[in-house]
């Protein structure tokens, strides 16, 4: 089915009006109006809230509405049609969502157009819940409701022979690491460049080092144990709210999933710690936080995942938020706070990489 709402000039109420009807959240009402504000920090996606007038009362009928749609930045857009971020998340949630016990948002509507690689979203509003802030970083207890979520996502399909059969999901290969170590190569002089003057002399080195061990580095990925990942696992792609319970505990919803891919639970895993956590909050506590995901996922079923395992393998993937960091900075469009985010992500994980010897990893 072809886009027919690419940003938010398209919408109208007679379309708010038949997602709501189809999804089941409305039946007699229809909405009668609308006003329309952009939210979140996206730079690949433009989310947008829509607060709903109805016609006629009914109870149930959601007062707001939030809409993704692609970039409305040309560079921005062309990069997620290139390497599929549209199409991935429509198909997260048309497929997948329902298979793993992952908290998201209700979805109401997926309207994806395969041939153009785009995809329109319409979810539930999440308010009160608050967006988390990757350049200031969370809490330990907010870190810790993460990982438990990570074992929600992992656990369900931890080596999973099926997923396999799932031919758009991304499997990691011996060679795409290969491929991945020249794109990297490609873009670091870039980001060398964009960053002169504001990035680290442990980050220059380390970034050198990864750029000509990454294919070794990446091989683990292509016989770990695979399950579903979400690949950009971090404090801006999560929304915290307060549960109403009075322990004060809190929860967590999952966005974007425009990186959904097969890979190593612990990629995930390392990447939140690393970017989400300041660097001496993540030193005092990782070890903990890492046994508290092994632990997870043994009390959801998994079995053949030692500790030893796991820690090697979240060592291994500490070089992964640098990785991201690079390349995602370079072909996404650029602004302030995209840079200092990037910046954090650079300096931390390359802090992080380094505590734990992971530069070792990368010799020959």
């Amino acid at each position: 089915m072809g886009i027919v709402t690419a940003g938010p000039d398209d919408v109208d109420a007679a379309w708010l009006t038949a997602v709501l009807r189809s999804s089941g959240a409305i039946t007699a009402a229809s909405v009668d109006s609308f006003t329309a504000e952009a939210i979140g920090t996206g730079q690949v996606g433009h989310n947008v809230r829509f607060d709903l007038v109805y016609d006629v009362d009914e109870p149930g009928a959601p007062a707001t509405v939030v809409a993704k749609f692609p970039s409305p930045d040309e560079t921005s857009r062309a990069t997620g049609v290139a390497i599929g971020t549209y199409d991935k998340e429509a198909r997260f949630y048309a497929e997948l969502a329902s298979t793993v016990d992952i908290r998201v948002p209700r979805c109401h509507h997926v309207e994806h157009d395969p041939d153009a690689h785009l995809s329109t979203l319409v979810f539930e509003d999440m308010a009160p819940a608050v967006q988390g802030d990757q350049i200031e970083g969370c809490s330990v207890d907010l870190a810790a409701v993460a990982v438990d979520q990570l074992c929600a996502l992992h656990a369900p399909r931890w080596d999973d022979p099926t997923l396999d059969q799932i031919a758009w999901l991304q499997r990691p290969t011996t060679d795409s690491g290969t491929t991945i170590q020249a794109f990297y190569a490609a873009l670091w002089p870039g980001f060398l460049e964009r960053y002169d003057g504001r990035v680290s002399d442990d980050v220059r080195r380390l970034g050198a080092k990864f750029g000509d061990g990454l294919a070794r580095w990446a091989a683990r990925r292509a016989d770990g144990p695979i399950t579903i990942v979400h690949g950009d696992f971090r404090l801006d792609n999560l929304l915290f709210r307060p549960a109403l319970d009075p322990d004060g505990s809190c929860e967590v919803t999952v966005v974007d999933w425009q990186t959904v891919a097969l890979g190593i639970g612990t990629d995930d895993l390392a990447y939140l710690l690393g970017s989400g956590l300041v660097t001496d909050d993540r030193r005092r506590h990782e070890e903990d936080m890492v046994r508290r995901y092994h632990d997870g996922l043994l009390a959801r079923g998994v079995t053949g995942y030692s500790w030893d395992e796991c820690w090697a393998d979240y060592r291994r993937f500490s070089l992964s938020g640098l990785q991201m960091a690079v390349v995602a900075s370079m072909i996404v469009r650029g602004d302030e706070r995209g840079d200092a985010m990037f910046l954090a992500m650079a300096e931390r994980h390359t802090a992080q990489a380094l505590d734990l010897g992971a530069d070792a990893l990368l010799d020959a």
